[in-house]
Formats: structure tokens, sequence, C-alpha cells
């Protein structure tokens, strides 16, 4: 069995069609002055900012680096088309192609989009030694990423589901 991306416990998600995914996600985007799916510009934006502006449970995730409870995020076993963007600032992030059912409890891909979408960081917290995985553009907190994913890379992003938003591409 894979290790997990975090250490909480919840009930299983039910298996969401791709159109009821894609219909939103329930944030107002349009309240963000910063949501883009196209601008590249690396963001500048003070954790007070973005608390003003997201959910609460979302600046938790992104900007105290939380944890969906497993098997409770809705992308956790989405089959389907689609772009996965940060949920903060809109930054294109995965293809939903390169996403594969883990078992962990949480959305995996095997890819980022593109080598510039995400940011590499160590993370030391936990007692553990992990890398954490950020929006390249934003600098959210996405989840981690392992090195017991499938082929072609070997690597599984988990990624926390508050953290995405499905796109149509």
């Amino acid at each position: 069995m894979l290790a997990g991306c975090g250490g909480t416990t919840g009930q299983p998600a039910s298996a969401q069609t791709e159109a009821s995914l894609l219909q939103g996600d329930g944030d107002d985007h349009a309240n963000n002055p910063y949501w883009s799916t196209t601008d590249t510009t690396k963001l500048n934006v003070s954790p007070a900012e973005w608390r003003k502006i997201l959910s609460p449970e979302l600046f938790h995730i992104a900007f105290e680096s939380g944890t969906d409870a497993p098997f409770t995020g809705k992308y956790t076993d989405y089959k389907g088309k689609g772009i996965f963007v940060c949920a903060v600032c809109g930054h294109p992030l995965f293809d939903a192609t390169t996403g594969f059912h883990s078992g962990t409890g949480w959305p995996s891909f095997y890819q980022p989009l593109a080598p510039t979408s995400v940011e590499h960081v160590s993370d030391g917290s936990h007692g553990m030694e992990r890398t954490e995985i950020v929006c390249a553009r934003c600098g959210a907190h996405l989840g981690h990423v392992f090195d017991d994913g499938p082929k072609p890379t070997g690597l599984r992003y988990c990624m926390n589901s508050t953290s995405l938003v499905l796109e149509r591409e």
C-alpha cells in the first residue's frame, strides 16, 4: 500500500461524473482579482490579502499547509478529461489524463502539466522528509510528491482536492 499524504481519516467520497465536476467548485472566482488560467506572472500576495479573498477551508489548505481528510475530496477518483488548475489563482497544474487511482484517498498524478507548473520544496514537517508541491504562480500548498508512482515517471503527485479546480480543455 502506498504512503498517504496526511495523517487524518475520513469517509470515502462517492464517484462523481465529469459533467458534475466541470460545473464548478462553488468558489466565486469573480471576486478573486488574481484568478487567471492564462497569466503565468508570479504573484506576490500577502497571506492577509489571500485570507480576505479565499474561503477559510481553501486558505487553510493553501497557506497553512493543511491536508484534506483522505477519501473525502471530490477529485479523489476522477476519471475523465480536463485540466486541473490551482484553486487559489487558476494556474494550470495537471492534465486529468495523467491522473491514476493510487488508493491513498487523494487525487494522484504521475506528472504535472509542465515542469514549470509546480515547484518542489523540501518539507521536514511531522518528523518526515518529504517534497512539498506548491503552485509555481502563487505558492499555494498543493500536496506532496512521492517516488512510488506508475510509469512513465515513477512519481506520485499526491494533491489535495481543495487545492484543485477542474477546467475544460
